[in-house]
């Protein structure tokens, strides 16, 4: 671990923080993706790009809740959730996404980020590769289960299997 866990704050993200979360989800798909998405694929991630995009979910209503995890004032991980995106939701809350370094994973951080965005006894649900057994069991300790739906989403200019998992 290269720094303290108690210097964590997990807060509300901010406008000002798009810069440093684009690089921060760049690795992030790196470390999570590069069994699944070819190199080449990933290679086109812009940091800058992906800071665009945090730019306009920073300033999103009320009913979505993305957080930051921040160590030392350096932004290590992030979570986001808000209404369902599913013509067919069985849900009207969605997990939208939580990705954190991989040096930071099983510290509980994740627990952290996650409680930031779905409340304890909230009926949510997600979507996840479903090549990510990681995920898989974090999300079932959380109350998940996988509810037989997935379905093949272009990434990167790719194809990525996701399934479906509710509480």
């Amino acid at each position: 671990m290269s720094a303290d866990l108690k210097s964590l704050v997990v807060r509300p993200v901010r406008d000002v923080d798009a810069e440093a979360l684009g690089r921060v989800h760049a690795t992030c798909w790196h470390e999570t993706y590069d069994h699944l998405i070819s190199k080449a694929a990933l290679e086109s991630v812009s940091p800058r790009r992906l800071a665009e995009l945090w730019t306009h979910w920073a300033v999103q209503g009320p009913e979505f809740r993305m957080s930051a995890a921040l160590i030392e004032g350096e932004i290590i991980g992030f979570v986001g959730s808000g209404p369902a995106r599913d013509k067919d939701a069985p849900r009207g809350r969605e997990l939208y996404f939580i990705y954190l370094l991989a040096e930071y994973q099983g510290t509980g951080i994740g627990q952290k980020l996650f409680d930031a965005a779905v409340d304890e006894s909230e009926s949510v649900y997600l979507w996840v590769a479903d090549d990510n057994p990681r995920a898989h069991r974090f999300y079932e300790r959380n109350g998940f289960a996988l509810d037989g739906a997935s379905h093949t989403e272009p990434f990167l200019g790719e194809t990525l299997t996701e399934v479906r998992f509710v509480r």
